[in-house]
């Protein structure tokens, strides 16, 4: 008796982790449908949009768009038909250039400095709740940050 009593709270906690494992694990994942992504890329400059049909969840993009370390000003601009949407602009160690939210009806923008990486990649994070016909565009000039 004691050890069925055993074995149905070890099952019942293998199946409480795993919830909780696989709730973590979607906490890191962006599912997002009718995506279409384009990159426009021209010297030292680039263009990235990004439009999609609905979006829910958070995850990180790295895009080659741009020679090896350099400096560019980027312009973000988010629509988005319902839901909230963020984009968050990352510098190569990781650390946030600059946030934007988007606001549902309305078109907002933001700009602010950013540099590539050693391999060319701009890294920015997208997090969405509830995001219904959304679109993202980042414009990276060359230039100056300072």
């Amino acid at each position: 008796m004691v050890e069925r009593g055993l074995t149905t709270i070890l099952r019942r906690a293998v199946i409480g982790l795993s919830l909780i494992v696989g709730a973590m694990l979607l906490a890191g994942c962006l599912l997002i449908s009718g995506e279409q992504t384009t990159i426009s890329v021209q010297g030292s400059a680039a263009n990235i949009l990004t439009t999609f049909v609905s979006a829910e969840g958070s995850d990180e993009y790295r895009v080659p768009a741009l020679p090896a370390n350099t400096e560019v000003q980027a312009i973000v601009i988010v629509a988005v038909e319902t839901g909230d949407v963020q984009i968050d602009l990352l510098q190569p160690d990781g650390s946030v250039s600059f946030v934007l939210a988007g606001r549902p009806g309305a078109q907002v923008t933001r700009s602010g400095p950013l540099r590539s990486d050693d391999q060319g990649q701009i890294r920015y994070r997208i997090t969405a709740r509830g995001a219904r016909n959304g679109e993202i565009q980042i414009f990276l000039l060359p230039g100056s940050t300072e």
